[in-house]
């Protein structure tokens, strides 16, 4: 008799938890990231500097094709201007889209085509086809130190 008494009272505390503070949810930090989906149900997602730079359009219209039933997530963080060709976009494909802000969330996706159901892809994400940050870095670095030398009247060796 007892055990069935810590079951109520456990499932009293689940109720009044979920009324406090709302319903728990499954991978929080990832639907954080994710603009409120999960990482298996993503298609396609974009970085927020690849959407300032309008990249990815057209392989967002191929999987636009391939998945007429997708729903397209916007970072609500990001000005509209920028949203511009891709709500286009996904009129031409009825696709349904939505924006997301969370204010509590930090996240560098800019744009999520998702599933209603899991498709578990390897790759999500496009890759970039710009130089890499760090090579500049190396190369600018490299011209400090040789004006330090020169500076300070050091050979190079």
């Amino acid at each position: 008799m007892r055990r069935s008494i810590r079951m109520n009272k456990k499932n009293l505390d689940n109720y009044l938890e979920e009324g406090m503070y709302g319903t728990k949810q499954t991978k929080p930090a990832e639907r954080k990231r994710y603009l409120g989906t999960l990482r298996e149900r993503i298609l396609l997602a974009l970085k927020k500097s690849q959407v300032m730079q309008q990249k990815g359009l057209e392989e967002l219209a191929a999987e636009m094709d391939t998945n007429p039933d997708a729903r397209l997530l916007l970072n609500g963080k990001i000005s509209s201007r920028f949203f511009k060709e891709y709500k286009k976009l996904a009129r031409q494909h009825n696709i349904h889209y939505t924006a997301v802000t969370n204010k509590q969330a930090e996240t560098d996706i800019g744009i999520i085509l998702t599933s209603k159901a899991a498709v578990d892809r390897e790759t999500i994400f496009i890759e970039k086809e710009e130089e890499t940050p760090a090579s500049g870095a190396a190369d600018s670095s490299r011209g400090i130190k040789s004006r330090l030398k020169k500076w300070l009247g050091l050979s190079e060796r």
